[in-house]
């Protein structure tokens, strides 16, 4: 595995790391396994990654509690990442970033973690209520107590821009960079947090620039499409009720059909280079976008562990980058 220094602190981490959330959080319930996930938790950091990526929101908590097991026998192979600001409603998700309750879930993850520091705390979401400063504010003197090292932002979203047909639209990750410009200003920010891929590339052209003028790094979260890019879902591919995708607009059998293009090409390249995959390529193409880009795909599965953080050794020719360079973009449900 290769690796990758990132922020202010000179944060050294594998070129790929791993999304823990499909674990327990937000995929299909009946398919978790905590077992399983451990496996694959296990074949990752044998694999060379070392940031594990988390938050207390996961499950809620359980995330955590799993990769406490991990911690407490690996924690010297870890680079942990949870996050902090966001609560599970009793009808959806509501954001809490009162320095008070930072202090408090800070406090809390290190115990469900098992250790006593967590490597990056990111902001899952700032908090309309409160200033974003004072919530960064209390994450920085977190930093000064020693019970964090460094401190990231968690981008949402980005709004969509420019309808075909009309419409002004709004710049994809206007917010994000203006919550990083204040949050700046108090404490350095050390990794950006946003969906980034061959399907989702807004954070490359609106975030990455921001991030490589600073040394900032960029966690793609979604490398693979929720699964997408991985050319293992068709349009006719059905999920289970409690599966988000089973709701999302992206994931519509016109949505989905409508860009076969994109994982089609991702298998062409893979083609040409033996045992690769359309998920390896994909992520092979985000590591090319940058040195401070740092893929964090997620996985309950240790297959897929294992084959995602191969997918650092693999080396994408010019033909390929501009062979991927080529593809349409993606069709969005609001096209």
């Amino acid at each position: 595995m290769r690796y990758r220094t990132v922020g202010s602190g000179a944060l050294r981490v594998g070129a790929i790391g791993l999304g823990c959330m499909p674990m327990s959080w937000g995929y299909t319930a009946s398919e978790r396994n905590g077992r399983e996930s451990l496996r694959a938790v296990h074949a990752a950091l044998d694999e060379g990654a070392t940031l594990l990526d988390t938050a207390d929101v996961y499950g809620p908590f359980t995330n955590e509690l799993l990769l406490g097991r991990v911690l407490c026998e690996r924690r010297g192979d870890v680079f942990v990442a949870t996050k902090v600001g966001l609560l599970v409603g009793e009808h959806h998700m509501v954001a809490n970033g009162r320095p008070g309750h930072v202090r408090r879930a800070c406090d809390a993850s290190l115990r469900r973690l098992r250790t006593d520091v967590i490597d990056l705390y990111q902001l899952h979401r700032p908090d309309p209520e409160v200033p974003v400063e004072e919530t960064w504010g209390a994450m920085a003197e977190l930093v000064a107590a020693g019970k964090v090292r460094a401190l990231g932002v968690c981008a949402p979203d980005p709004a969509p821009v420019g309808r075909r047909g009309g419409g002004s639209g709004t710049r994809p990750y206007a917010g994000t960079l203006e919550v990083l410009r204040r949050v700046q200003q108090v404490f350095p920010v050390s990794t950006v947090q946003a969906e980034f891929s061959l399907w989702s590339p807004a954070a490359g052209e609106t975030l990455l620039p921001w991030c490589e003028a600073r040394g900032v790094g960029l966690l793609a979260s979604m490398p693979l499409g929720s699964g997408f890019l991985t050319g293992t879902l068709t349009p006719g591919s059905g999920f289970e009720p409690d599966d988000p995708r089973a709701h999302h607009p992206r994931f519509t059998a016109e949505m989905m059909a409508a860009n076969q293009v994109l994982p089609a090409g991702l298998r062409r390249v893979a083609g040409r280079h033996p045992g690769a995959t359309a998920a390896g390529v994909a992520l092979a193409w985000l590591l090319t976008r940058g040195r401070h880009v740092i893929p964090i795909p997620g996985t309950k599965k240790e297959r897929w562990a294992r084959e995602n953080c191969r997918a650092a050794a693999l080396e994408l020719s010019r033909e390929d980058l501009a062979e991927l360079a080529e593809l349409p973009a993606a069709r969005q449900s609001w096209n």
